[in-house]
């Protein structure tokens, strides 16, 4: 990976890790489809405004809107919803922890879709040691409340496989698209499956909802979504669905250091071990530790 793919990889951390406390802020208010649609929505019609404003051309091919269908089923109704569900409730340490299994499943499907992405023993051992940073972090205690029939935390692991699903399908299908027209597709796609079932799973959709609730859905839609989504096609086209993955490992670390400093929350030390841990997983799947030089 290019440093300018490290780069937006962890700027793509940084917003997503912002914004596990905004869907959780919202899902005191808003049921969990409704929630959902409001995220796919909204980002929808922010992307669709910015691709008119440039004037981009708008694919007209029955199997483009096909794919963008299936992107935004993979992408964001399936696991969106799985793990909104999920964190009403799991310990979020736990979610975390399940949620970077996404690195590894988008390897492993990776490696099986893609003959340039194939699984090396480097790449096992960095999203290993990469898996057992986040797990340290977080804390290894939290994996003594596993249950693996709990149906919530089987829905968090759902939820990180579709992702892995989602980035190779991204890769085969929408890779020769603009980021902006490939990102508002497959939300266009999400919102046409959530509509009509909020409506009949939760009702009608409210307006009248508190202000820091707006505020939560206006981040986690508009920066978190949409914003995002832009840079996921962009490091998608620049490091390959396996390497996209990674992002999911980042997330844990930055949400301890955003609830340090905005919740004021107290960082324990074997957050900095799992941070280095992390770091050396990284560094081994980039192949500045571990590469043999000719």
């Amino acid at each position: 990976m290019s440093a300018r793919a490290w780069a937006e990889l962890f700027l793509l951390a940084l917003i997503w890790g912002g914004s596990f406390l905004a869907i959780r802020v919202a899902l005191d208010e808003v049921p969990v489809i409704t929630s959902v649609l409001h995220r796919t929505g909204w980002a929808m019609i922010a992307l669709w405004l910015v691709i008119l404003a440039m004037r981009l051309p708008i694919p007209r091919e029955p199997r483009v809107w096909g794919a963008f269908l299936v992107m935004g089923l993979l992408n964001n109704v399936i696991p969106f919803g799985l793990m909104a569900w999920g964190q009403l409730y799991i310990e979020t340490g736990l979610t975390s922890i399940l949620n970077a299994a996404t690195a590894i499943f988008g390897v492993l499907v990776a490696a099986v879709v893609f003959a340039d992405e194939s699984l090396t023993a480097r790449k096992i051992i960095g999203v290993g040691l990469g898996f057992l940073g986040v797990a340290v972090a977080i804390g290894l205690q939290n994996f003594t409340t596993f249950n693996i029939q709990s149906l919530a935390q089987l829905a968090i692991i759902a939820g990180t496989f579709f992702y892995a699903l989602a980035s190779a399908w991204g890769r085969a299908k929408l890779s020769h698209l603009s980021p902006y027209v490939a990102a508002a597709g497959m939300l266009t796609g999400s919102t046409v499956v959530l509509l009509p079932l909020a409506l009949l799973v939760d009702g009608p959709v409210s307006m009248s909802l508190q202000a820091d609730t707006w505020l939560a859905i206006g981040y986690y839609a508009v920066i978190a979504t949409a914003g995002a989504y832009l840079l996921y096609y962009r490091v998608l086209a620049m490091a390959g669905s396996g390497n996209l993955m990674l992002v999911t490992l980042l997330i844990p670390p930055v949400a301890i250091v955003l609830g340090a400093f905005v919740r004021d929350e107290t960082l324990m030390p074997q957050a900095f071990v799992g941070f280095t841990l992390l770091a050396v997983g990284l560094l081994i799947l980039n192949g500045t530790i571990g590469r043999r030089r000719n």
